[in-house]
């Protein structure tokens, strides 16, 4: 599909709405040198060239890929607008497209119409809400999570004054139940953040058995589901997910709040989060006063319940375009997207448990692969520098790279995965690839031929990452 030509005429269609208000010269001072527009251009595309190949399935790193191209042409038309979805006379459309598409993603996760909600500049400012409206409703009150969720909420607790407390989790890296009915015991906590696709592991905490224990606790639940929110369009009865992960991401809908990253498998660009919550009325801690902001409308302005001021109106409109083309469904739009996604992790693992320098650290949930290379009378050093080794081979190959991440983990969890391990240091880096691109399914066979055959020559040949 030539992308060129749509965005071509989404940017026609946008300038003829502007001539449509009469021709004027645009002042002299915004004029640009020709000469200088090439160069400086010039200059723009080679500096841009020094990023990772994030669009390619060689990446197999971090949380990133480019936008879907749609994405990209409902942008780049309001863009040139440049709406503000502060206050509805700031962009009447996209601050209506906003609202739809929060009653889309709501609808997704099993929230009410009434929900309240609005989309964020990303996973941290809608978690950051999240515990506001926490804090507000609980005022005093701790705020728990578990060991591998986010770091964000820790730092947001100190942003809001709050005090965190981390709940350990058990091997597969899901909050345990035990620890958490034994905090909560202390009758000092006021709202548990359960993670729906942790980020180091993609691992989905037991939402429906944790949601009855905070209930029965008088405790608010928040799902941080920043990573795999997206994931419940695979949680029907006949969902490729497991029935666990199913049965936990159905749970959601019966949650107080939710974040959500449509920058992330809502296939957007940056910086386009969510947050909802299950009761609108929790509206009131946002209420406050601009004297100068909300006058054309008796309607709700989505500055009015939101900490954010100024936001692009842009993505809002990148968001809804997308999901008229691939809407949230499991059969058609995104839903065949993350099932590949999901296929890819679960092939590569089946392969890595038949590897002879390669074994996994986990068994992926959704689309996050963790894994270790096999060595003899293996130690925590060891494995640490051979894994350290191996993510800079691959990575600094010349000819035909492959792009990893860094996990650490604990040396005694670790153990299970590794018998005999000598923990003779406390952490160990591992190898971690998230198959976010549905290309990856059928470039799975490639990444781990390649890793398998570097993991064969690595350990002690290159210096561990300092």
């Amino acid at each position: 599909m030539d992308w060129t030509s749509y965005l071509t005429r989404a940017w026609d269609a946008v300038a003829a709405w502007e001539a449509s208000w009469g021709a004027f010269e645009p002042h002299p001072s915004l004029a640009l040198d020709p000469d200088r527009l090439t160069q400086a251009l010039h200059a723009y595309a080679e500096r841009l060239h020094g990023n990772y190949p994030f669009f390619h399935p060689r990446y197999a790193g971090q949380m990133l890929k480019p936008p879907h191209p749609a994405a990209i042409v409902g942008y780049l038309a309001a863009m040139r607008i440049n709406p503000n979805n502060h206050a509805l006379d700031g962009g009447p459309p996209t601050g209506q497209m906003e609202k739809e598409v929060v009653r889309d993603l709501a609808a997704m996760v099993g929230f009410p119409e009434a929900t309240l909600g609005h989309l964020t500049g990303g996973g941290t400012m809608a978690n950051l809400e999240a515990l506001f409206v926490a804090r507000q409703s609980h005022p005093g009150r701790t705020i728990a999570h578990s060991t591998e969720a986010h770091y964000t909420h820790r730092r947001m607790g100190e942003v809001l004054g709050l005090e965190t407390v981390a709940i350990p989790t058990d091997a597969a890296g899901r909050m345990d139940l035990e620890a958490l009915e034994a905090a909560l015991r202390s009758g000092t906590i006021g709202t548990v953040v359960l993670t729906a696709g942790t980020t180091g592991l993609g691992a989905v905490d037991p939402i429906a058995d944790a949601l009855d224990l905070c209930r029965r606790y008088g405790c608010r639940v928040h799902v941080d589901a920043a990573y795999g929110g997206f994931f419940v369009l695979l949680a029907g009865e006949d969902g490729p997910l497991a029935a666990d992960v199913k049965r936990h991401l159905r749970a959601i809908g019966g949650c107080d709040s939710v974040a959500i990253d449509p920058h992330k498998h809502g296939l957007q660009p940056y910086g386009c989060g969510a947050v909802l919550f299950h009761d609108p009325a929790v509206g009131r801690f946002y209420r406050h006063d601009s004297p100068y902001t909300y006058f054309t409308s008796e309607a709700l302005h989505l500055g009015e319940i939101s900490l954010e001021c100024s936001r692009a109106g842009a993505a809002a409109g990148a968001l809804w375009f997308t999901l008229r083309l691939l809407p949230l469904r499991a059969d058609a739009g995104l839903g065949p997207i993350l099932a590949a996604c999901l296929r890819a992790a679960r092939a590569w693992t089946s392969r890595l448990h038949r590897a002879e320098t390669l074994q996994p650290y986990t068994e992926p949930e959704l689309d996050i692969v963790t894994f270790v290379p096999r060595l003899n009378a293996p130690t925590a050093s060891r494995l640490d520098a051979a894994g350290a080794a191996l993510f800079r081979r691959a990575m600094e190959d010349p000819d035909d790279p492959v792009f990893l991440s860094v996990l650490r983990v604990d040396s005694e969890r670790l153990r299970r995965v590794v018998p005999g391990l000598v923990a003779d240091q406390p952490q160990v880096r591992i190898l971690r690839s998230v198959l976010m691109k549905p290309e990856h399914e059928a470039y799975v066979d490639h990444l781990h031929t390649r890793l398998a055959a570097w993991a064969a020559d690595v350990p002690g040949l290159i210096p561990p990452i300092p």
